[in-house]
């Protein structure tokens, strides 16, 4: 059975309220919440960019049934690997086995900040490669020492290991990415209803097969409201950026930069692309793509925090119906 899940946008909301929502989410009947980790947002208008790791063990004091997951965090450039393991480490504890550690090659947007520069894709993929790899080796709760190409640890040790561990979920786009990642990963990320992925990682000797204890996670906005003209306008304020695809998008360093980059993109573009207004069943349309193309878990993002509690109280509760019965 599909699993459906509720964005928790770090880009778009302040913590107290993701925390509210987070919560009301839970009582909706959402199967999971994922949370963006990001130091900036993607457009000004956003208007917000708490930090990811408090907000997400407020959440996990404030749930109880959900599970929980960056989605995603960049452990090799903003954070080092090490402290990305002893975080993930304590929030599952916190979370008494909800959480899944979500990470991902990350954007320039995000990463800049501690002035390391801004790799080129290759080299980004062999530093997720050996982060994974020291992640992994100090969940185990032993002490490590680590010579590598990109990272050194000195005798480091997580202290407060959780019994049941951390699975660790990556996102991948292309070939080259699902070759290098799905052995690597309990989990598949993935930003596109592309089947291609989940045939494409299952195919990858050594790697866990999704249907068969690994998961296929994808994400879609959709921008819900009574007034369709309202969704439309809402939607292109704040998610315009997103037409840019990833390949721009994880290179563009400031909000000005998304701002320069899509000017020209119009409402209508935005709504061509993003489900808009209260139409259910178009959402549920859209939705569904993921599962049709062998994803077994969809996080849902509800653009703006604007019109979030509505969705929450009218909306989010009839799309999960119709999701489930289809």
């Amino acid at each position: 059975m599909t699993g459906f899940g509720y964005t928790l946008m770090t880009e778009q909301s302040g913590p107290r309220e993701l925390v509210r929502y987070a919560a009301t989410a839970e009582e909706v009947g959402f199967d999971f919440e994922v949370m963006s980790d990001h130091y900036s947002p993607w457009l000004t208008e956003q208007g917000h960019a708490p930090y990811a790791w408090t907000t997400l063990g407020a959440v996990a004091q404030a749930t109880s049934r959900v599970g929980l997951m960056t989605y995603v965090t960049c452990p090799t450039l903003r954070y080092h690997p090490a402290v990305v393991a002893q975080k993930a480490a304590t929030l599952q504890v916190l979370a008494e086995g909800r959480f899944t550690l979500g990470v991902g090659t990350g954007e320039n947007l995000n990463e800049h900040v501690v002035g390391e520069g801004w790799p080129g894709v290759q080299d980004r993929h062999e530093m997720l490669r050996e982060a994974v790899g020291i992640i992994r080796a100090l969940h185990t709760g032993d002490l490590l020492d680590h010579r590598g190409e990109y990272f050194q640890v000195d005798s480091a040790r997580v202290w407060d290991v959780p019994e049941e561990g951390v699975e660790i979920g990556i996102a991948v786009a292309g070939d080259r990415a699902i070759e290098t990642f799905a052995p690597l990963g309990d989990h598949l990320i993935g930003v596109e209803p592309d089947d291609s992925l989940v045939s494409g990682w299952n195919a990858v000797d050594g790697a866990r097969r999704i249907g068969a204890g690994a998961r296929a996670i994808g994400q879609i906005p959709i921008c819900w409201d009574p007034d369709e003209e309202t969704a439309v306008r809402r939607a292109h304020e704040q998610f315009r950026w997103f037409g840019g695809g990833w390949q721009v998008n994880a290179d563009l360093p400031t909000p000005a930069g998304f701002a320069g980059a899509t000017q020209f993109v119009r409402p209508e573009d935005v709504a061509d692309a993003i489900p808009c207004g209260p139409d259910l069943d178009k959402a549920a349309e859209a939705i569904t793509a993921y599962v049709d193309a062998g994803f077994t878990d969809v996080a849902i993002v509800q653009i703006g925090d604007e019109g979030q509690e509505r969705f929450l109280a009218e909306a989010a509760g009839p799309l999960l119906e119709r999701l489930r019965s289809g």
